[in-house]
């Protein structure tokens, strides 16, 4: 028997009380933990077949990094709000568990990045996401400067109100909302998005994923700091760079092979085909 973990945020009464109905089903065919994603010392120690997320798309970006070293095999269940990420509704639990156990999936794997911040030539903090690293002012800054290397080579400086670096699974998200393009998550390559740039001609970019990338933070104004996948939070002075990079491991996703990444995007994008042509 495969031995599976449920993940989720416990804490919420709709992810507490689907996994305690869950529980029997999963029990009869497998060798079953549940654990709290809040749990950091047991997700430390967590060892699996299986991990099923259940949660919105934020579930599965925090059980990316927390269990990045583990290199096991994710599978989302949506009970969030959007759910781009996740490959299963409540409604197919019962249809997929038993292909699930049997091995009947595929494995795909998501490109992740690192992201440090070097302060006085000392790396002060490192983190692993899975969409994007932004350097972005708050509420109480101006304009921020920026200034963007690719593999140690400067490419511009950028007045605005933040930069988005992110991978091809970043692209449909904070990334998207700026005007970023599309990148297929087989693909290995960085986007490279500015937010509100004050020059009109800084167009979104596309590089290598094997690129070094480096922000450099220039703006003596307050306020400034980097978010890893909407979630993780550092301040980030004048003069200090952050330092992005393909990371060594990927994301194990388990893919059904039920819809294809373009039936997630018409779905989730509410993208539609032809106009409504008058054929009168």
């Amino acid at each position: 028997m495969k031995k599976i973990i449920l993940l989720g945020d416990i804490s919420k009464k709709k992810i507490r009380e689907t996994i305690t109905e869950l529980e029997p089903l999963f029990r009869k065919k497998s060798l079953l933990s549940v654990v709290d994603i809040s749990d950091e010392d047991e997700l430390k120690n967590v060892s699996a077949d299986l991990v099923f997320v259940f949660g919105g798309d934020g579930t599965i970006l925090s059980a990316s990094r927390k269990l990045y070293d583990k290199q096991i095999p994710l599978i989302g269940v949506h009970l969030g709000k959007f759910g781009f990420l996740a490959e299963l509704t409540l409604q197919d639990i019962n249809d997929s568990l038993e292909r699930l156990c049997s091995g009947e999936y595929v494995i795909s794997q998501r490109m992740l990045l690192t992201c440090k911040v070097i302060r006085s030539k000392q790396v002060i903090n490192e983190t692993v996401g899975l969409n994007d690293a932004v350097i972005s002012r708050t509420s109480l800054s101006r304009l921020i400067s920026i200034k963007l290397y690719v593999n140690g080579k400067i490419v511009t400086t950028y007045s605005c109100d933040g930069l988005i670096v992110s991978t091809p699974a970043g692209t449909t998200a904070h990334s998207l909302s700026a005007g970023g393009p599309i990148v297929t998550p087989d693909m290995e390559a960085f986007a490279i998005t500015p937010i509100c740039p004050h020059t009109l001609s800084n167009r979104p970019l596309v590089v290598s994923g094997s690129s070094k990338i480096e922000m450099e933070q220039i703006s003596e104004s307050k306020g400034v700091g980097l978010t890893v996948d909407g979630q993780v939070y550092f301040d980030v002075k004048a003069g200090d760079r952050v330092v992005i990079e393909k990371a060594g491991k990927k994301l194990q996703l388990i893919d059904t092979q039920t819809r294809t990444f373009y039936d997630v995007l018409r779905e989730k994008l509410n993208w539609r085909g032809q106009p409504a042509y008058d054929i009168n």
